[in-house]
């Protein structure tokens, strides 16, 4: 599932994004402003971002400028409500892939979301690829140094859930109710099963699946 951070200070219009993506797909992740976008982005695995022009703290310009420092290769999408040809030169130029104007249906987003994606060849990769790992989603296969790894299903979207979402602290019952579902009977020691099996079969000097005492599991990129 690809992970979408949507900064935008109106409300009611950040739910209905958010709530209009989730129906499709997506797993959003919102920001109330500039400033919490940057701090979310900084703090998790993101593969698009959608973000008004006008906020307070860090506004869209700015946010994209910050971003692009940090990542070249993310989709950006602007939402504005000004038309003038200088505002969307100054977004392109800050780094912005594609505009917006408001008002706009959400079936427009939409599109243009998923035409970013094909773009960014994100939508049909659907992988994760850090230093000698990488995680294909389309065949839950896991290579280290171009060699397979045999996981079972469980397994790799376990390791895929931490690995996407590096340095974030997953609780237990959050990964069991996203792995195995909110009506499975399956205790919390599945998890502590599940990620033993993982730590014997991922030998890799890049990454450190680490136990955090009391609360559950996170992915460390070295």
């Amino acid at each position: 599932m690809f992970r979408i951070l949507v900064a935008e200070d109106d409300d009611p219009i950040r739910k209905l994004i958010a709530k209009y993506l989730e129906q499709n797909g997506f797993e959003i992740i919102q920001a109330t402003d500039g400033q919490k976008a940057l701090e979310l982005f900084d703090s998790m695995h993101v593969d698009m971002v959608i973000t008004d022009l006008m906020m307070p703290y860090v506004d869209g310009f700015e946010l994209t400028k910050k971003i692009r420092t940090m990542n070249l290769d993310i989709p950006i999408l602007m939402l504005t409500a000004l038309e003038a040809f200088h505002d969307k030169e100054k977004g392109f130029l800050s780094g912005t892939d594609d505009y917006l104007v408001k008002p706009f249906e959400m079936k427009e987003l939409l599109l243009r979301v998923k035409a970013l994606f094909r773009r960014y060849r994100i939508a049909s990769e659907n992988k994760i690829e850090y230093k000698s790992l990488l995680l294909d989603f389309n065949s839950f296969s896991a290579q280290i140094n171009k060699e397979f790894i045999e996981l079972t299903k469980k397994e790799f979207l376990l390791l895929y859930k931490l690995v996407a979402s590096p340095n974030i602290i997953f609780t237990r019952n959050q990964l069991m109710d996203e792995i195995w579902g909110f009506d499975n009977e399956s205790f919390d020691r599945t998890v502590d099963t599940h990620i033993t099996r993982i730590r014997k079969k991922i030998i890799c000097d890049d990454l450190d699946i680490v136990t955090v005492r009391g609360l559950g599991y996170k992915v460390v990129l070295k």
